[in-house]
């Protein structure tokens, strides 16, 4: 991996794992509807004058019922899930709930799509959601009146982002990849709105939870889509796949500076059993390299149209 790419590693798992950060900052005033409205709007704000620079934006038009599907259950319904969430979970337990989504990818591709388990990747399957059951025996990074629906709804959410993953490849195959994510973020703003408007806060939310949103929509969603992609494109699906395993990370280390979040030792054990199977579900190691079945099914799912980033 050149020293580029893991500078882009690194700088997108920070932001995605600021993203947990900005949530528990700002949901409490906004609610989980109203936020993530917002934040989806601001993404797309930063996202389709980029798309339109690449000169792809009449791609949007071809296929709108397609992006739709695509911003509900990639954008939508997992933001809005893991908004409710936070308001009781910490950054870190719910980054470390987030870190399962590529074991729902792994299970609808699997389910839906045929792609057959190795025993390898199922016993990683199995390892990771054994990982999730340690984390929810610790209830230590569960905020005061909070339960089991908090960690559900998160699950929820990641698997939805599976399912996300398996439209996608089943029916946007070709689609440049900014425009799906920009696509999406234009139909989840249109999903939320009203939900949102019906449910905004009669209080006005301060300057810091504003600066939150804006940082959730412009960097944790904009700049961080185009990392992933630009990531995608120059050093592959495996390597991209890799910030799954750095992003919890970053979360705790976001919110023990930042809210005085400390992790307990079951977070720890369960964060580190959820990456043992993720790695092994999707062939994943450590530096960043696959074998060849998965990697190569990770690059045919992810190969879009190639430009720099």
């Amino acid at each position: 991996m050149k020293a580029r790419d893991g500078v882009d590693l690194i700088l997108l798992a920070a932001l995605w794992g600021a993203s947990f950060l900005f949530m528990r900052i700002a949901v409490p005033q906004f609610g989980p509807l109203p936020l993530m409205a917002l934040r989806c709007a601001v993404g797309a704000a930063v996202l389709v004058p980029l798309l339109a620079w690449r000169g792809d934006i009449g791609v949007l038009r071809r296929r709108p019922g397609a992006f739709g599907v695509v911003g509900l259950l990639n954008s939508a319904l997992p933001f809005a899930l893991f908004g409710f969430a936070t308001l009781t979970l910490s950054a870190g337990y719910s980054a470390l709930l987030n870190a399962t989504t590529p074991l729902w990818a792994a299970l609808v591709a699997y389910a839906w799509l045929g792609d057959a388990p190795t025993r390898r990747q199922l016993a990683g399957l199995a390892i990771g959601f054994g990982g999730v059951l340690v984390l929810v025996t610790g209830r230590g990074a569960i905020a005061p009146g909070g339960g089991l629906l908090a960690v559900l709804a998160a699950l929820a959410a990641t698997l939805s982002y599976g399912v996300a993953a398996g439209h996608a490849r089943r029916y946007m195959t070709g689609t440049p990849a900014i425009a799906l994510a920009a696509g999406s973020q234009i139909a989840a703003t249109a999903v939320l709105a009203v939900p949102a408007a019906l449910s905004w806060p009669e209080r006005m939310p301060d300057a810091g939870a504003w600066l939150a949103v804006l940082a959730l929509g412009a960097a944790c969603t904009g700049v961080a889509y185009v990392l992933y992609f630009r990531l995608l494109t120059r050093a592959g699906a495996p390597t991209a796949t890799a910030v799954t395993f750095l992003v919890p990370v970053f979360a705790v280390l976001w919110g023990g500076l930042f809210l005085g979040e400390r992790p307990t030792p079951t977070m720890l054990a369960g964060g580190a059993v959820i990456f043992a199977g993720t790695a092994l579900a999707t062939g994943v190691r450590w530096p960043f390299s696959a074998g060849a079945a998965a990697g190569g099914a990770a690059e045919g799912r992810t190969r879009q149209k190639r430009r720099p980033g």
